[in-house]
């Protein structure tokens, strides 16, 4: 069995390193997704918020290699899906409760949260352009 942690798995306060709580009303989606990106790249997950590539494996000769190998893909299997939900523990500890109740879905991914975020901040734009164009139009 392998002793090495993932780095991921030391982290035992994300606020710490993240002090917004992303929230409907303060607009600060691009510092909390930058800072939480920079985070996730330095304990090794920004993968996790990427779209999952596919990835082709080699044939192999040998029975023994073969069983070895699906040992190591469902141990890598484990390992993904472990990190995934610590990446979406990190997502949920930064986000207010009323962004949590809009995204919590049974079974999400890290990476479906995050899209579902960003879908939520980014879609908003142009509206929210559009209303305080009008307002400094009025004013």
């Amino acid at each position: 069995m392998d002793s090495k942690l993932h780095p991921a798995v030391t982290v035992s306060n994300i606020k710490h390193v993240i002090p917004i709580t992303l929230d409907n009303k303060t607009g600060q989606y691009t510092s909390w997704s930058e800072l939480f990106k920079i985070h996730c790249r330095a304990y090794q997950v920004y993968d996790h918020l990427l779209p999952k590539s596919s990835s082709s494996t080699a044939s192999s000769s040998s029975e023994k290699q073969k069983d070895e190998e699906v040992a190591s893909a469902l141990t890598a299997a484990d390992l993904w899906d472990r990190l995934d939900s610590i990446v979406l523990q990190w997502i949920y500890s930064t986000i207010s409760n009323d962004l949590i109740n809009t995204i919590l879905k049974p079974n999400k991914t890290a990476r479906e949260a995050w899209v579902t975020l960003e879908t939520l901040f980014q879609d908003n734009k142009s509206s929210r352009c559009i209303y305080l164009t009008q307002n400094l139009n009025n004013t």
